[in-house]
């Protein structure tokens, strides 16, 4: 089974992540008001999923840009740098029929960030990680895909990103 994100896909995936990031909207409740700008680099692959580390920076990137909090901006004029790695990307059989054959999984995500200033390089959270999960069925009546799936995870995980790093610092 082959698991791509189209370019459909990624729009979807972008959709849903900015719907998911709704209720976060320019918060002024920061602790730090004098970081404005953060810079996000493309997450390092360590699955076998390709693009997924695309999909989901080009989401957080988007989510913080919706939020309108913080402006993403090249590294050079960056107070903050977000990095991290995509650590797993997995399918896990949840359901069978009763002839023992799956007809649900789950999409499983899972990200670690670390969020540092750039002039000290001094760390404002290291290795905090992010799950996410969506569930899909190969019931023929209720039928949904991985994309589907997928594009639930990342939002799940984008959520949180954004919670972290607008919220809680």
């Amino acid at each position: 089974m082959t698991h791509r994100i189209s370019g459909v896909g990624l729009v979807i995936f972008l959709a849903l992540a900015a719907a998911g990031c709704g209720v976060y909207s320019a918060n002024p409740g920061r602790v730090d008001e004098s970081i404005k700008r953060v810079s996000v680099q493309y997450l390092e692959n360590m699955t076998a999923e390709p693009n997924i580390e695309v999909a989901l920076t080009d989401a957080i990137i988007y989510a913080i840009q919706i939020d309108n909090t913080l402006k993403v901006v090249d590294e050079v004029d960056a107070d903050t740098i977000i990095s991290g790695k995509v650590m797993l990307y997995n399918l896990k059989e949840v359901m069978a029929t009763e002839n023992l054959t799956v007809d649900e999984y789950q999409v499983q995500i899972s990200v670690i960030l670390d969020m540092a200033y750039r002039a000290t390089g001094e760390k404002i959270f290291e290795k905090k990680r992010f799950n996410g999960t969506g569930n899909y069925n190969l019931d023929p009546e209720t039928e949904t895909s991985e994309e589907t799936a997928r594009n639930e995870a990342a939002s799940e995980i984008v959520r949180d990103i954004l919670a972290e790093v607008v919220d809680d610092w």
